[in-house]
């Protein structure tokens, strides 16, 4: 399986490269050559697989032979998918997966834990130093992912002030081979230094530079794989027909994830992204113009990206056809207060407890669900890791306070030289 810019079709490597090269040429992203085809047969039979059967199957349509041998494939694909991803029914109609059940609490276990392994059999020759921009989730889940990790270093950039408490606390307590810096600046502008240091090619060439956001193509993959085991326990409680899923949208990972799988043959009749206030793709989806913005902090913050990368990667699974996209995908967006609302009345109707970005997933697949449809929003984060916003809407929830005082970070301006200075150093 070759792997393409997606800024010039031209540049192809392999998934190991991929891997290890994390932005292509340009600011382009990688993506598959061709999008493989799982056999109808195998989906419509989905349930008389493990996950494990299901993860391998996926995974090897989408990596090939050529970087990673069946065995070793087999062993990432079993301690990525080591807890549990379940789909929770809530109502006749509505459904939702809950992928907050690994060691960090949010759904980007599944790719940090399945990217860290994958470098971890390629850096066999000489040292990766991997750079992440975090808006909260991705910095804690590839902190936990890569803590320990032989010949890789990392180095988690976070906006200051707008991370929780409890995923400042998930990022910076391990120390090692992780490295937490605050930026005096928004995620965008964390993302805009990281991918200044990819088209850097002196930097690149000195650290042998890779990413772990999801513009990385084996944190993105992955993610395909809970959309298979959603659809394989749908299938079991007879809901596996009209599926509509919405996703809470930041750098639209996931849901890129969630067309891939789509593409791929899984019955998906279309998705929702759902937006906050940094409603770029919501406005793209009105108006078929794609303006970015800068990004404002709102109580779901790790939707608070205002230039969403993996756009790129939307247009080019559709081939830059507007009306393509919008068939298959609609949007919506939702204010703070609507948020704080719909998690103050689901605890009242229902007694669930919605994260601030379930509760916008929630929002936009209800504003979007027809009566003969079976909905499913994804839960990306546990209440936990936002417990001073679901106090807001639920008073009583108990909430436990996050010693950060042995924390170990690095504080710097919105500067790239101030930034590359902590590549590399304990």
């Amino acid at each position: 399986m070759n792997y393409i810019n997606t800024k010039d079709a031209n540049e192809k490597v392999s998934f190991r490269q991929a891997t290890i090269n994390g932005l292509a040429s340009n600011g382009g992203l990688y993506v598959p050559q061709n999008i493989p085809s799982l056999d109808e047969k195998w989906i419509d039979e989905i349930e008389k697989y493990t996950n494990h059967e299901i993860g391998f199957q996926v995974m090897r349509l989408l990596i090939g032979q050529e970087s990673l041998n069946d065995i070793q494939l087999m062993k990432i694909v079993e301690e990525t998918l080591a807890f549990d991803i379940p789909v929770v029914n809530l109502s006749d109609q509505i459904n939702v997966l809950e992928l907050f059940h690994g060691p960090t609490l949010a759904f980007k276990d599944v790719g940090a834990r399945f990217m860290s392994r994958c470098l971890a059999e390629f850096s066999a020759e000489e040292e990766v130093n991997v750079l992440v921009a975090t808006s909260g989730d991705t910095g804690s889940a590839v902190a936990n992912g890569f803590f320990g990790v032989d010949g890789v270093k990392v180095t988690i950039l976070f906006p200051k002030g707008k991370v929780s408490s409890f995923q400042e606390f998930q990022m910076s307590s391990l120390g090692n081979n992780i490295k937490a810096v605050e930026v005096d600046g928004t995620f965008d502008d964390c993302q805009s230094l990281v991918k200044r240091a990819f088209r850097d090619e002196a930097l690149n060439k000195k650290y042998s530079l890779s990413s772990a956001n999801s513009i990385n193509v084996a944190r993105l993959l992955p993610q395909a794989l809970y959309y298979f085991l959603a659809f394989k326990q749908l299938k079991l409680s007879g809901r596996s027909e009209q599926i509509v899923i919405s996703v809470p949208s930041g750098n639209f990972g996931n849901i890129t994830a969630g067309l891939l799988a789509k593409k791929m043959g899984l019955p998906i009749k279309r998705f929702v992204a759902a937006n906050n206030a940094n409603d770029t793709f919501y406005q793209y989806i009105q108006t078929g113009n794609w303006e970015t913005k800068p990004s404002v902090q709102t109580y779901s913050n790790a939707m608070d990206v205002g230039a969403p990368s993996n756009f790129d990667r939307i247009l080019h699974f559709y081939d830059n056809d507007y009306d393509s996209i919008r068939q298959e995908i609609s949007s919506f967006t939702f204010s703070d207060e609507e948020t704080l609302e719909k998690m103050k009345s689901y605890h009242k109707q229902t007694q669930y407890i919605l994260d601030p970005h379930g509760a916008v997933g929630l929002l936009a697949l209800e504003s979007h669900l027809r009566e003969y449809e079976n909905g499913l929003f994804l839960a990306t984060a546990h209440p936990k890791k936002f417990e001073s916003i679901v106090i807001k809407a639920i008073p009583d929830y108990s909430i436990q306070e996050v010693d950060l005082s042995d924390c170990q970070k690095t504080i710097i301006a919105n500067d790239y030289e101030a930034f590359i200075n902590q590549i590399g150093t304990p």
